[in-house]
């Protein structure tokens, strides 16, 4: 069950927002695949930017095939006006893909026949589809309360302290559904959606600020910090660290970029050195050794000859000769 603290927060930022902004009711006549491809121009983006981006691919286009086989670079030029057209223009293919080759026809008008369960099962399964898109698809087209929520709306929730970690991460907030009617999910999802393509937009400007604290004036705790161009004491030892390293036993100090870049020139200039020498050095001639082939000699004729002949020893028969018989 929700906290009656919880659901009385989302009660007051939806009066909040309904001073600041108009909601925008979805389009009727559009049919579920068209719902789809709308959803993944206008995640983080406002609506009057997502229906011009709309606009210009239907106008620009022949079909969806002919969007299918377009490549990424095509579709980003088309939507620059998107905060991400990059990743705009990939969710978009995606999805297109995978229906044409689910059916070999971009028609998903069957998932209004389905129960809400296996329709929003089937809108998972879709390649390129964001937890926002089946969201907005189950909403604008099935009929289903479901709040869609990207990632400027998840933001906000977390710095008005409405969502936990855990959830961002998850990309749901818990309760929400259940503090919010089905009659007003379409209202408060829209209201929410232009905050969030806000701060998305802008998320320093003043005027977001006071919105934000004039729904929870704890929110100045939660919000994102502006990196500065200055650099403290306290940063700058701790770059010092990152660079040089601590010095740890049984590990060897890192060393620092000037000092690595002059060991690195005095290295270079050295084997440049090296190099100069070996160029104005006169070539070394090639000595043969005499003393292996005369050993091969001497030891081809050595067996060649008796062995007598081999010691250097007078073979001599007079000896025998002289002898008397006994």
């Amino acid at each position: 069950m929700t906290s009656p603290s919880r659901s009385a927060h989302f009660t007051k930022l939806h009066k909040v927002l309904k001073k600041h902004y108009k909601p925008v009711p979805a389009s009727a006549e559009r049919p579920v695949l068209e719902h789809l491809v709308f959803a993944c121009l206008l995640e983080n983006t406002q609506y009057n930017v997502a229906e011009e981006a709309f606009a210009t691919i239907v106008e620009e286009y022949f079909d969806w095939n002919e969007i299918r086989v377009s490549s990424i670079r095509e579709l980003t030029e088309t939507m620059a006006r998107l905060p991400d057209p990059p990743t705009a223009a990939n969710r978009l293919k995606q999805v297109l893909q995978h229906v044409f080759e689910a059916s070999y026809s971009f028609d998903l008008e069957g998932l209004r026949k389905k129960n809400l369960g296996p329709a929003a099962e089937a809108l998972k399964k879709i390649e390129g589809t964001t937890r926002f898109a089946i969201s907005y698809v189950v909403q604008a087209a099935l009929g289903g309360h479901s709040i869609p929520l990207d990632s400027g709306a998840l933001e906000i929730m977390r710095i008005v302290g409405l969502a936990t970690e855990e959830e961002i991460a998850g990309g749901s907030v818990s309760g929400l559904e259940r503090a919010i009617p089905k009659s007003k999910g379409i209202e408060f999802g829209s209201l929410l959606h232009q905050l969030g393509a806000d701060f998305i937009a802008s998320p320093f400007a003043a005027e977001l600020r006071n919105k934000l604290l004039e729904i929870e004036p704890a929110a100045k705790t939660r919000w994102p910090k502006r990196r500065t161009g200055r650099i403290t004491a306290v940063e700058k030892a701790e770059e010092a660290k990152k660079v040089v390293g601590e010095a740890k036993p049984g590990k060897k100090r890192r060393k620092s970029p000037a000092s690595a870049e002059k060991e690195a020139k005095a290295v270079s200039t050295k084997r440049k050195k090296t190099a100069s020498a070996a160029k104005k050095a006169p070539p070394k001639k090639k000595t043969t050794t005499k003393k292996t082939t005369s050993t091969k000699r001497k030891t081809a004729s050595s067996k060649s000859k008796p062995r007598s002949e081999s010691t250097g020893r007078k073979r001599t028969s007079s000896g025998l000769s002289k002898r008397k018989p006994r």
